[in-house]
Protein backbone atom coordinates (compact mmCIF):
# COMPACT_ATOMS: atom_id res chain seq x y z
CA UNK A 1 0.00 0.00 0.00
CA UNK A 2 2.62 2.18 0.78
CA UNK A 3 4.62 1.87 -2.58
CA UNK A 4 1.21 2.16 -4.16
CA UNK A 5 1.09 5.75 -2.55
CA UNK A 6 4.51 6.74 -2.83
CA UNK A 7 3.99 5.21 -6.96
CA UNK A 8 1.77 7.70 -7.47
CA UNK A 9 2.23 10.88 -5.24
CA UNK A 10 5.81 11.21 -5.55
CA UNK A 11 5.99 12.00 -9.28
CA UNK A 12 2.62 14.29 -9.02
CA UNK A 13 5.14 16.07 -6.65
CA UNK A 14 7.64 16.22 -9.30
CA UNK A 15 5.10 17.90 -12.12
CA UNK A 16 3.64 20.14 -9.36
CA UNK A 17 7.57 21.20 -9.05
CA UNK A 18 7.87 21.40 -12.43
CA UNK A 19 4.91 23.75 -12.77
CA UNK A 20 5.51 25.63 -9.70
CA UNK A 21 9.36 26.15 -10.82
CA UNK A 22 7.66 27.37 -14.63
CA UNK A 23 5.15 29.94 -12.96
CA UNK A 24 7.87 31.43 -10.93
CA UNK A 25 10.41 31.83 -13.35
CA UNK A 26 7.87 33.34 -15.64
CA UNK A 27 6.44 35.39 -13.23
CA UNK A 28 9.64 36.53 -11.58
CA UNK A 29 10.87 37.77 -15.59
CA UNK A 30 7.55 39.31 -16.36
CA UNK A 31 8.33 41.58 -12.85
CA UNK A 32 11.94 42.12 -14.35
CA UNK A 33 10.23 43.24 -17.67
CA UNK A 34 8.05 45.62 -15.90
CA UNK A 35 9.81 46.68 -13.19
CA UNK A 36 12.57 48.19 -16.24
CA UNK A 37 9.68 50.00 -17.79
CA UNK A 38 7.44 51.15 -14.85
CA UNK A 39 9.29 51.53 -11.92
CA UNK A 40 10.65 54.77 -13.42
CA UNK A 41 7.77 56.07 -13.24
CA UNK A 42 6.31 58.02 -10.18
CA UNK A 43 4.75 56.92 -7.18
CA UNK A 44 4.99 53.77 -5.29
CA UNK A 45 2.09 52.86 -6.88
CA UNK A 46 4.15 51.96 -10.34
CA UNK A 47 5.42 48.88 -9.35
CA UNK A 48 2.11 47.31 -7.10
CA UNK A 49 0.47 46.33 -10.69
CA UNK A 50 3.32 43.94 -12.17
CA UNK A 51 3.54 42.40 -8.23
CA UNK A 52 -0.04 41.66 -8.07
CA UNK A 53 0.42 39.97 -11.29
CA UNK A 54 3.02 38.02 -10.07
CA UNK A 55 1.43 37.10 -6.96
CA UNK A 56 -2.08 35.84 -8.97
CA UNK A 57 0.23 34.19 -11.21
CA UNK A 58 1.57 32.05 -8.96
CA UNK A 59 -1.11 31.89 -6.84
CA UNK A 60 -3.14 30.27 -9.98
CA UNK A 61 -0.04 27.69 -10.61
CA UNK A 62 -0.88 26.55 -6.81
CA UNK A 63 -4.31 26.19 -7.25
CA UNK A 64 -3.56 24.01 -10.58
CA UNK A 65 -1.57 21.87 -8.35
CA UNK A 66 -4.83 21.97 -6.27
CA UNK A 67 -6.77 20.97 -8.97
CA UNK A 68 -4.72 18.36 -10.17
CA UNK A 69 -3.89 16.23 -7.03
CA UNK A 70 -8.17 16.45 -7.02
CA UNK A 71 -8.07 15.34 -10.57
CA UNK A 72 -5.56 11.93 -8.85
CA UNK A 73 -8.26 11.59 -6.32
CA UNK A 74 -11.53 11.19 -8.59
CA UNK A 75 -9.29 8.78 -10.73
CA UNK A 76 -8.45 6.73 -8.14
CA UNK A 77 -12.14 6.74 -7.06
CA UNK A 78 -11.76 8.58 -3.69
CA UNK A 79 -14.16 10.93 -4.49
CA UNK A 80 -17.38 11.23 -6.72
CA UNK A 81 -17.85 14.98 -7.29
CA UNK A 82 -14.40 16.89 -8.47
CA UNK A 83 -15.86 20.07 -5.94
CA UNK A 84 -15.73 17.30 -3.12
CA UNK A 85 -11.99 16.35 -4.40
CA UNK A 86 -10.54 19.58 -4.98
CA UNK A 87 -12.06 20.99 -1.13
CA UNK A 88 -10.37 17.68 -0.25
CA UNK A 89 -6.76 18.53 -1.83
CA UNK A 90 -7.06 22.22 -0.75
CA UNK A 91 -7.46 20.91 2.80
CA UNK A 92 -4.38 18.88 2.74
CA UNK A 93 -2.64 21.41 0.28
CA UNK A 94 -2.58 24.20 2.72
CA UNK A 95 -1.83 21.62 5.62
CA UNK A 96 -5.21 22.94 7.32
CA UNK A 97 -6.00 18.89 7.64
CA UNK A 98 -9.99 19.51 8.87
CA UNK A 99 -10.85 15.93 8.41
CA UNK A 100 -14.00 16.39 7.43
CA UNK A 101 -13.37 14.97 4.37
CA UNK A 102 -11.38 11.84 4.43
CA UNK A 103 -10.01 9.55 2.24
CA UNK A 104 -9.87 5.55 2.45
CA UNK A 105 -7.34 3.83 4.10
CA UNK A 106 -5.45 2.84 0.86
CA UNK A 107 -4.77 6.11 -0.41
CA UNK A 108 -4.77 8.12 3.00
CA UNK A 109 -1.00 7.91 2.32
CA UNK A 110 -1.70 10.89 -0.44
CA UNK A 111 -2.84 13.14 1.85
CA UNK A 112 0.32 14.27 3.71
CA UNK A 113 2.29 13.75 0.50
CA UNK A 114 0.07 16.30 -0.48
CA UNK A 115 0.61 18.57 2.49
CA UNK A 116 4.17 18.01 1.66
CA UNK A 117 4.37 19.18 -1.38
CA UNK A 118 1.62 22.59 -0.75
CA UNK A 119 4.05 23.79 2.49
CA UNK A 120 7.28 23.36 -0.18
CA UNK A 121 5.54 24.77 -3.27
CA UNK A 122 3.95 27.82 -0.87
CA UNK A 123 7.90 28.24 0.31
CA UNK A 124 8.47 28.88 -3.11
CA UNK A 125 5.95 31.35 -3.85
CA UNK A 126 6.07 33.16 -0.80
CA UNK A 127 10.26 33.29 -1.64
CA UNK A 128 9.51 34.71 -5.16
CA UNK A 129 7.08 37.32 -4.27
CA UNK A 130 9.66 38.26 -1.08
CA UNK A 131 12.68 38.31 -3.91
CA UNK A 132 9.87 40.65 -6.44
CA UNK A 133 9.00 42.91 -2.97
CA UNK A 134 13.04 43.04 -2.21
CA UNK A 135 13.53 44.27 -5.76
CA UNK A 136 10.55 46.88 -5.53
CA UNK A 137 12.39 48.44 -2.32
CA UNK A 138 15.53 48.07 -3.16
CA UNK A 139 14.07 50.39 -7.07
CA UNK A 140 12.27 52.68 -4.31
CA UNK A 141 15.07 53.69 -1.85
CA UNK A 142 17.31 53.80 -4.77
CA UNK A 143 15.19 56.76 -6.86
CA UNK A 144 14.96 58.42 -3.23
CA UNK A 145 18.67 58.89 -2.98
CA UNK A 146 18.98 60.25 -6.12
CA UNK A 147 16.51 62.56 -5.79
CA UNK A 148 18.19 63.63 -2.31
CA UNK A 149 21.26 63.85 -4.17
CA UNK A 150 20.76 65.74 -7.39
CA UNK A 151 20.99 69.79 -6.26
CA UNK A 152 17.88 71.66 -6.67
CA UNK A 153 17.36 74.44 -9.46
Amino acid sequence: MIWMNMAIGLPTMLVCLVLQATVTFWSVRYYMRQSARKLTRHGVLAGVRPLLVVMIIMMAGNLLQIALWGGIFIALGEFDAFYQAVYHSAVNYTSLGYGDVVMGERWKLLGALEAANGVLMFGITSAALMAVLQHLIKVHLARDDDRHERPTR
